[in-house]
């Protein structure tokens, strides 16, 4: 029973799947509230899967020429306030400091909820002239956002995030950017994390306060409500018309930046969770997993098993390894190793080491496998290779199956009563029809792909001429 009892203490995901949700989070050790209401502690499990995410970003945006910088976490009330519509979309999810110690601030300052006043203000002073063009920034950092429901990864008041921030001469540098940075995060999505996703512009209803566009990777997530998992965010020049952000082109004339911005924040630990989670816990793609195989070594009391379960370790460099000594028993510790997701479990003992073999274990398919000891390194880096390929089809699988098409209102209607996923169906770009659908049916427009089909010629709401193919669904 005591083996047992580390997978009963999470609710069934059919039962409850919010439930079953945080059971994972605090069960898995990735997280743990704190006395501060809305923000949670990383713990070591849940910061390592941040810091792989981080590091494989990082190198991708690298590649694109992208440098790191870091701001202040303050932002004067007067610079917040200078583009209208960002500060009127940020207003309600603003904290304020109101003190320095204990003197009232001459004026109050909010801690960012993101940095796009910042960036203007830095960029009104680094660039003058067209050889200044492009500046292509990112930032690592925290923000707050004042959220009244909070959900461990998904959503917090304060979280983590990178931001990038770029300046360019013209306006097709810029959408080029927007659009590059987007595709950055797909391939990781997808190649990384073994989430598939849908690429799209947002409404004008959903766009981010203050962009001309913003484009979205969404995801659908294993009980069928979508995920925002990235934006990229083509902002125009109405930023560096209200900050002042101007350089001198090669025609020796006064010109605005066109600038853009993109983010990935730690929800994209919370997808990965109700992506490819399951009633035992995590389970982890292996280019993601901070741990890719876990040695488990049974009888270990017994003369030469702990010694070469790290002989193992050892022949397994190539990877991120450990091996579980502690005095658990074995059916215990394969409990703890399918909780936290670790994608193959390498079981070794004494009739193992007699016959030359181990066992590996799949933590995806529960799939167990006799290997010779000679061929191990080679065995497991197929294996964690094929694990990495086949959730990825196993997610993109589930997407299209909960993926419905709706032509007109009531198969709409009815869709979204009886099934739980994506539901492609056709709109006028009225936003009356938007503001509708979202309060009848309780349900946003995700995203309007780049490949557009013509699934009828009239709107779904309203029977007018439908000019865009829409992802409706249930969000996060």
């Amino acid at each position: 029973m005591a083996d047992k009892k580390l997978v009963e203490s999470i609710t069934a995901m059919e039962e409850d799947f919010a439930q079953w949700y945080t059971d994972v989070c605090v069960k898995a050790e990735l997280i743990d509230y704190t006395s501060v209401k809305g923000c949670m502690v990383f713990r070591p499990e849940g910061y390592a899967i941040w810091e792989m995410i981080q590091s494989e970003l990082d190198r991708r945006f690298k590649e694109t020429g992208v440098r790191n910088v870091y701001l202040p976490m303050f932002i004067p009330e007067s610079l917040l306030e200078k583009e209208k519509d960002h500060v009127e979309g940020f207003a309600p999810e603003v904290a304020w400091v109101t003190h320095g110690g204990l003197a009232p601030l001459q004026e109050k300052l909010c801690v960012r909820p993101t940095s796009e006043t910042l960036f203007c203000d830095y960029y009104k002073n680094t660039i003058q002239s067209y050889r200044d063009l492009p500046q292509v920034c990112n930032q690592w950092c925290s923000v707050v956002r004042w959220e009244k429901e909070t959900r461990p990864f998904l959503r917090s008041r304060e979280f983590l995030w990178q931001e990038g921030h770029t300046a360019h001469a013209t306006v097709e540098e810029a959408e080029a950017r927007t659009i590059q940075m987007l595709n950055v995060y797909a391939d990781f999505m997808e190649n990384v994390l073994a989430i598939p996703v849908i690429k799209g512009r947002k409404t004008e209803k959903e766009k981010f306060a203050g962009a001309e566009a913003t484009y979205t990777i969404e995801a659908l997530m294993h009980d069928g409500k979508a995920l925002q998992s990235g934006t990229s965010h083509n902002f125009g020049d109405g930023f560096a018309k209200a900050f002042g952000v101007q350089y001198t082109s090669k025609e020796n004339k006064l010109e605005y930046v066109h600038q853009t911005s993109w983010g990935m924040t730690t929800r994209t630990i919370g997808a990965v969770i109700m992506v490819h989670g399951d009633n035992s816990g995590l389970v982890l793609p292996p280019k993601i997993a901070p741990t890719q195989v876990v040695i488990i070594p049974i009888q270990q009391r017994k003369e030469g098993v702990l010694e070469k379960a790290f002989e193992l370790r050892d022949r397994l460099g190539a990877f991120r390894v450990k091996v579980d000594d502690t005095d658990k028993s074995p059916g215990w510790k394969f409990s703890d190793q399918e909780m936290r997701g670790i994608p193959l479990r390498v079981e070794i003992g004494p009739k193992d080491m007699e016959a030359g073999k181990c066992v590996i274990c799949r933590r995806d398919t529960r799939e167990k496998l006799e290997v010779s000891l000679d061929e191990l390194e080679t065995r497991v880096g197929e294996i964690l290779a094929a694990m990495q390929v086949e959730m990825l089809e196993r997610a993109r699988a589930h997407r299209d199956e909960h993926t419905y098409v709706a032509t007109n209102y009531e198969e709409f209607q009815k869709l979204f009563s009886e099934k739980s996923g994506f539901v492609k169906a056709m709109w006028c770009e009225d936003r009356a029809c938007e503001d509708q659908i979202k309060e009848k049916l309780g349900v946003t427009s995700r995203c309007m792909p780049f490949e557009q089909e013509e699934l009828a010629t009239t709107c779904v709401c309203c029977g007018k001429p439908a000019k865009k193919m829409v992802y409706w669904g249930r969000a996060y």
